[in-house]
C-alpha cells in the first residue's frame, strides 16, 4: 500500500520557506524561481489539506499548523539527510556509531584517545552529538549515549567508566589566592557553582567537615569548559575533576591551592540500548572504552 508522503521536492522547499518565513529567501536557497517556491507550497497545502501560510501586506507568516508541522519535517529531513550521508559514505557497510555525549567529557577526555580506537577500527566511523539529560533511544538514531549521572535508563545496559574526583582550581592570579590553602580559606574565595551539579562545593566542605556560609553562592555555569574559563579569567574559583582540564594545570593558567577531593556520588557510564547491545562495532567500542577508562580513572 502506497504510503500517504508529500513529495521530498515539496517539504524541502516549505522547509526552507517555513525557516526564512519567506518564499524569496527559500528560492534563493533552493536555486528556484519565487513562482516555483510558491507552486510548490501550494501543492503541498493542497496535499495536506491545511493551509500552512497566511499571505499578509509584509509577506508571508506560518500557520499555527504550518508551524507545527515546520518543526517535525525539519527533525525528519536532517535525519533523512544523515542517514544518507553515512550510506553514501559507507557504501552501506553498517559501521558507523552515533554517540550522545556530555560535551566536555567529549572533547578533554574521549576525542584525544580517539585516534587510537579507529588506529584499531579504521572500518568504524563514530560521530558524536552533545546531550547533557537522559533520553529516549528510540526517540533518536544514537546508538549509546556516555553520560554522567545515575545508571538507571529503562531499557538499556549501563557500563561503569568512572568517577569525578574534583578539586578546587583558580587563576595564579585571583586575589587572595595562595598555595597550600585550607578548605575553610577556600570558602573566604569566590565560589563558581556548575548548574549540572548544584550541591558540589557542598559535598565539597563537608567531606572536609568545613561548614561554608556561601557553599551555593556564587555564578552558576553549566559546562566544566565555562567553568574552567571562568576561573582563568579570575572570576572565582571553580570545582573541576583535573582530568578534564590537564592543560590548563601543565601550562600554569589553572592551579589547585587545595588537593582535597572526594569521589563523587555519580559516574560516567556508557548507555547502551538493549536492542543495539550486540553490534560488533559497537561491542568493540565499548570494550576499549571501559579499557580506557579504567586505565585514567585513580583519582
Amino acid at each position: 500500500m502506497r504510503k500517504k508522503i508529500p513529495s521530498t521536492t515539496a517539504l524541502l522547499a516549505f522547509e526552507a520557506a517555513a525557516r526564512h518565513e519567506s518564499f524569496t529567501r527559500a528560492a534563493e536557497e533552493r536555486a528556484l524561481t519565487q513562482s516555483a517556491i510558491c507552486r510548490q507550497i501550494a501543492a503541498l497545502e493542497d496535499f495536506l489539506g491545511v493551509a500552512l501560510f497566511r499571505r499578509t501586506r509584509r509577506g508571508v507568516q506560518l500557520t499555527e499548523a504550518g508551524l507545527s508541522y515546520s518543526r517535525q519535517i525539519a527533525a525528519r529531513l536532517d535525519a533523512l539527510e544523515h542517514d544518507t550521508l553515512a550510506v553514501m559514505a559507507h557504501h552501506g557497510a553498517g559501521s558507523v556509531l552515533e554517540l550522545a555525549v556530555v560535551p566536555t567529557f567529549a572533547t578533554r577526555w574521549l576525542l584525544p584517545r580517539l585516534a587510537g580506537f579507529q588506529a584499531q577500527n579504521p572500518e568504524v566511523v563514530v560521530n558524536m552529538s552533545t546531550q547533557t539529560r537522559p533520553f529516549l533511544f528510540g526517540e533518536t538514531e544514537y546508538d549509546a549515549a556516555i553520560y554522567f549521572g545515575d545508571a538507571g535508563w529503562p531499557g538499556t545496559e549501563a557500563h561503569f567508566l568512572m568517577r569525578e574526583y574534583p578539586v578546587p582550581v583558580c587563576s595564579p592570579e585571583l586575589a587572595g589566592v595562595r598555595a597550600h590553602m585550607s578548605a575553610h580559606e577556600i570558602a573566604g574565595l569566590p565560589l563558581l557553582q556548575q548548574t549540572t551539579r548544584p550541591y558540589a562545593w557542598r559535598q565539597w566542605f563537608a567531606a572536609a567537615d568545613v561548614q561554608a556560609a556561601n557553599d551555593m553562592g556564587g555564578m552558576r555555569l553549566e559546562l566544566f569548559s565555562m567553568l574552567a574559563q571562568a576561573a582563568i579569567e579570575r572570576m572565582g574559583v571553580a570545582l573541576i575533576p583535573p582530568f578534564l582540564i590537564q592543560h590548563e594545570l601543565t601550562t600554569g593558567r589553572l592551579i589547585s591551592p587545595c588537593l582535597r577531593s572526594f569521589p563523587s556520588t555519580r559516574a560516567y557510564y556508557l548507555i547502551v540500548p538493549e536492542g543495539k547491545a550486540e553490534r560488533p562495532a559497537l561491542t568493540r567500542f565499548r570494550a576499549w572504552l571501559v579499557e580506557e577508562a579504567q586505565a585514567t580513572a585513580a583519582p
